[in-house]
């Protein structure tokens, strides 16, 4: 009943008592992501939701303006404390993610739900994911899940996936409040970032995420 009915009545309460806090942070980011590097103010990445559809994710941009897309040597995209790619202030904004915060208006829009699995890149088509990456889309993506409460980038991406899906087995109201309670801890305490990520390609260049 939590994960048909409740877990999406809480994530539409949250989600409204957040938006004016989003809006100020906004508003107050938005001029100095500006200044440090001229260029849009948001990053709308478009990533794979829940039953392989695709949507946009918001997020304030962190990336200089036409930063190349890189990947670890697992194939996943690099994320690393130290990622030359990130402007000053998008460094802050990350450590404390404050970049994610306007994710919470694709909660609203039922695109996201606040704990889920990390949305991902939809490069390859549903058809051809393995049955390990599917089963992570029977649920919405979350602004937090379990691997990012415990783990933030200190793992690589087939780990996230695994505990991706014991999440989606387990998944109960406890859970998701012991997630955002790991998830703020780990944040505040700066917990396993990765400093030592190095990029294995650039694939492209765009907007920097």
């Amino acid at each position: 009943m939590y994960k048909r009915f409740f877990k999406r009545v809480i994530d539409i309460a949250v989600s409204l008592i957040a938006l004016p806090f989003v809006l100020v942070e906004i508003l107050l980011l938005a001029p100095v992501i500006y200044l440090t590097d001229k260029g849009p103010v948001f990053y709308n990445a478009v990533r794979r939701g829940r039953n392989g559809n695709n949507f946009t994710m918001y997020k304030l941009r962190s990336m200089y303006v036409n930063s190349p897309v890189l990947k670890g040597a697992d194939g996943s995209l690099l994320s690393s404390d130290n990622d030359p790619r990130v402007t000053k202030i998008g460094k802050i904004m990350r450590k404390l993610s404050l970049d994610e915060f306007p994710q919470f208006l694709n909660i609203l829009k039922g695109d996201m739900s606040l704990i889920g699995p990390r949305p991902t890149l939809a490069t390859v088509p549903y058809e051809e994911l393995d049955e390990m990456r599917k089963k992570r889309l029977t649920v919405r993506p979350g602004v937090t899940g379990y691997a990012q409460a415990y783990f933030r980038n200190s793992i690589t991406s087939e780990e996230k996936f695994k505990y991706d899906c014991e999440y989606v087995d387990n998944l109960t109201f406890w859970m998701d409040v012991k997630i955002v309670f790991r998830t703020v801890y780990s944040v505040l305490a700066s917990k396993n970032i990765n400093t030592n990520a190095e990029p294995a390609v650039a694939e492209e260049v765009k907007v920097g995420e």
